[in-house]
């Protein structure tokens, strides 16, 4: 048996064998269980709640791990499509930044890659299909991995040959974390308004990219 978001409310059950049962976000509230037994199924004191009781039941076998279901209303296959486009659209933006790095000049691809991410966070505001956020979603990663890019560049150049590796893993876990940071603060404030995490963004990335014009160009540096 597979139960999916079921809730049973002010229920008794008794004398009831659940044998092989999935209860996949279901809930059993303030329900009672007498002489019931439980062979290989995921309930457990999780989905008892608000003071339901057990008397004189038995759990045997329980089943381990998250049970998901994967049927027509969850479609798995569209998770990893969806995530599969936005790591596909970074390879543009990898052509573009191998291609025209020097020519350009580091500083510009960083300050100029901010800024177009920038822009394009901050239209997401004004997505309203799946379809818009996903071609949004693309966007934005073809126009961020130039400056992830360029950063990387930069910050190798930045050191001599005997600090280059400490200097560019320092740097590396400052960015990893800000995105912890990023992760918490946003996940507070996207329950509020999407107003602000999305106006946030767009200032940091701009602000960021106006900001990296003024660093020091390294495209003449010797690596010594």
């Amino acid at each position: 048996m597979k139960l999916r978001s079921v809730t049973f409310i002010d229920s008794t059950f008794r004398n009831c064998h659940f044998d092989d049962v999935t209860s996949v976000g279901s809930f059993f509230r303030n329900c009672t269980f007498i002489d019931a037994l439980f062979f290989n199924t995921d309930i457990d004191e999780s989905k008892l709640v608000d003071g339901t009781e057990l008397i004189n039941s038995t759990f045997t076998h329980n089943k381990k791990g998250c049970q998901m279901t994967f049927d027509d209303d969850y479609s798995a296959y569209w998770v990893y499509f969806i995530n599969f486009l936005g790591t596909l659209a970074v390879l543009p933006g990898n052509i573009v930044s191998a291609l025209l790095m020097d020519k350009i000049g580091r500083l510009s691809m960083l300050g100029g890659s901010m800024v177009l991410s920038g822009i394009s966070c901050f239209f997401l505001w004004f997505g309203t299909s799946e379809s818009m956020m996903i071609f949004m979603l693309c966007l934005y990663n073809g126009l961020s991995i130039s400056a992830w890019n360029s950063l990387d560049v930069i910050t190798t150049e930045s050191f001599p040959t005997t600090r280059r590796g400490t200097g560019f893993g320092f740097c590396n876990a400052l960015c990893k974390l800000a995105a912890v940071l990023g992760n918490l603060i946003f996940g507070s404030l996207v329950g509020i308004t999407k107003a602000i995490p999305i106006l946030m963004a767009s200032s940091v990335l701009v602000g960021g990219g106006l900001v990296a014009l003024r660093l020091p160009d390294t495209k003449s540096n010797v690596l010594m």
